[in-house]
């Protein structure tokens, strides 16, 4: 069994160099740029384009012709950023370990950061308009498609700072997120974790994205012993990450004292006019709905047969002899049927990209950024980064969720213009998410074996409690470290490392045996160095939850096609209400949760336990 290479299973358990990669297992960026002369030919172009910008300065205001003008000249340049940005970030993601790739990265970083300071003026005159002028100027037809991002960046005004101060902040902005790439370098590159034998007598590869695959083994000796290595080579670097997060945090304090907000929360949160209710909503509900979890993994501790359950015992199926062996081909087949009730159309872009389209960037190679993600650029596909693995059923589940961000992007393209096609990430784990539960539909709806349909509902009582449970811990992690900064105290590992361990604690309960190796966990996380992202993670899923039940009881797709088409038009809260959910409310997420206890129930009585 081969869980790394290509689709033609050869090679045991090494991971292969990019270059040994079949080319039809890898994503097609010929559509971006045919080769890395013309990337560097388009970055040249906007190195001799953009000092033109320098024309408008002092004269934003004077007319709405004239703001009209630089708003396209705008546009113009930030398509062209993020086109050479796209590809710079994808090809740096399948191999970190190439220098030309973090070169690429690097320059174009430069470059941004003399952008950014040579165009620190735009927001503040914006902003230097009285109200009468602006609302003359957004009233005129001239500024007819850009009504929407006016008015977003009229929120910014109590937040905009002088022309001089935002050219600082600018100059500062690549040392400030430096954190980024230490954490990415250290964790991607640089960390090695050895082979170890797995169930199945084959020595393998451990690496961040294998670890997962160490963690479904069947012989609990396996995964502990994964475990241990793993978080070994964390111990070995435990100084230098709590180092690397302790400076983004402060980063995080900085940016939202500079910009005049209260707190780092708040700051994050604004951007998406999202209240900070909200996100205490969701902790709050969480923590209400606790004894549903553990009474799962008392159940889960019983059916394995073990003494005392482990973090490393929370991943493995319960439902041990259901072969889940799944090729990538076969994973694309199961994800277009299970999104049948969204219709034809959606289900042929996507079946075309991932299958003849070369939108994904399939297995694991060395060097190559763990997890998986979607990403686009403005009039190209949406690529999607996996690490497939054939023996992890999750990875299905994966492909679905990020197809669910491809076809968001698909959609928004399809129906908005640039300036309003980029929807925010809240927005984003809804679509993922809700794809998920289509998925899990099907699946039950298509089996009638009492272990299959256990293993389908185990499989979606563990993406509720690694959605929701797990990332709302995670957020509270966040809320209070920050909140710690923001009240000066100190940030050191063993301040960071006791928070976490009290939230463990909370979140596992007290027949749950932590292993103090875990503590480490929230230094690993690469969410957590760019903060205040895990929350959507959750709140999208409880949306998701909600939409995909009106579609599967209805079967009127209109609505929920109609949020993918809405793009960044509107906020994400009011764009959810007109898809049919209050996300103002705690309701969709105690929705989530009650559907946790129905499962949790069924599971103990398909499983006689």
């Amino acid at each position: 069994m081969n869980i790394f290479l290509q689709s033609s299973e050869a090679g045991g358990g090494r991971i292969p160099a990019r270059n040994e990669v079949p080319l039809e297992d890898t994503w097609d960026l010929t559509v971006l740029y045919p080769n890395d002369e013309a990337w560097q030919a388009d970055f040249a172009e906007l190195q001799a384009r953009w000092p033109a910008v320098s024309g408008f300065k002092g004269r934003v205001g004077e007319s709405a012709q004239t703001l009209r003008e630089l708003l396209e000249f705008d546009k113009v340049l930030n398509q062209k950023i993020e086109h050479l940005g796209h590809y710079a970030m994808l090809r740096c993601a399948e191999d970190a370990s190439d220098f030309a790739n973090l070169e690429r990265e690097g320059v174009l970083q430069n470059l941004l950061t003399l952008i950014g300071e040579g165009t620190a003026f735009v927001l503040p005159e914006i902003q230097a308009l009285d109200d009468a002028t602006f609302e003359r100027y957004v009233a005129d037809p001239l500024l007819a498609e850009w009504q929407i991002p006016l008015r977003k960046l009229r929120r910014l005004k109590p937040h905009t700072l002088s022309s001089a101060e935002e050219r600082l902040l600018a100059l500062g902005s690549s040392a400030l997120h430096g954190h980024r790439d230490t954490f990415d370098q250290l964790t991607n590159v640089d960390m090695k974790f050895g082979s170890l034998v797995d169930d199945q007598g084959e020595e393998r590869e451990l690496s961040q994205s294998s670890f997962s695959s160490f963690l479904v083994q069947r012989d609990p000796e396996v995964r502990k012993a994964a475990f241990h290595r793993f978080y070994e080579e964390f111990g070995d670097h435990q100084y230098t990450l709590a180092s690397t997060y302790s400076n983004s945090v402060k980063a995080d304090v900085f940016s939202a004292r500079a910009r005049n907000f209260s707190s780092a929360r708040e700051a994050a949160l604004f951007y998406d006019d999202v209240p900070v209710s909200v996100y205490d909503n969701l902790i709050s509900t969480v923590r209400a709905n606790f004894e549903p979890l553990f009474r799962y993994y008392e159940l889960r501790r019983k059916v394995l047969g073990l003494n005392e359950i482990h973090h490393y015992d929370t991943y493995v199926p319960m439902v041990g002899d259901i072969a889940t062996h799944i090729p990538y081909d076969e994973a694309i087949d199961k994800v277009i049927a299970g999104l049948a009730p969204l219709g034809g159309d959606y289900c042929k872009v996507l079946e075309e990209g991932l299958r003849h389209g070369r939108w994904s960037d399939r297995y694991e190679n060395k060097g190559k950024r763990s997890g998986a993600f979607s990403s686009s650029s403005y009039g190209n596909p949406p690529f999607i980064m996996m690490n497939y693995k054939a023996d992890v059923f999750s990875d299905v589940y994966t492909l679905a969720h990020e197809g669910g961000h491809s076809m968001h992007t698909w959609y928004s393209q399809q129906n908005q213009p640039f300036q309003t096609y980029d929807y925010p990430i809240f927005l984003a784990e809804v679509a993922s998410t809700f794809n998920e539960d289509l998925l899990t539909h099907h699946f039950l709806n298509t089996t009638d074996d009492p272990k299959m349909r256990a293993y389908i509902i185990n499989r979606q009582i563990d993406d509720i409690r690694g959605t929701v449970y797990r990332q709302t811990m995670f957020a509270e992690f966040e809320k209070i470290v920050h909140e710690m900064e923001e009240r000066g105290e100190a940030l050191t590992l063993d301040s960071i490392k006791a928070v976490y361990h009290g939230l463990l604690m909370d979140y596992f309960g007290p027949g749950f045996t932590l292993d103090p190796q875990l503590d480490l966990e929230c230094l690993r996380i690469p969410h957590f160095y760019g903060a205040f992202y895990v929350y959507k993670y959750a709140t999208g899923l409880s949306a998701a939850v909600s939409l995909a039940e009106n579609v599967l009881t209805t079967g009127e797709t209109g609505p929920y096609l109609g949020f993918l088409k809405s793009g960044g038009s509107k906020f994400p809260l009011p764009t959810l209400a007109a898809a049919g959910v209050d996300m103002s409310s705690p309701k969709p997420v105690q929705k989530t949760l009650d559907l946790f206890a129905r499962r949790v129930a069924e599971l103990e009585e398909l499983l006689g336990a």
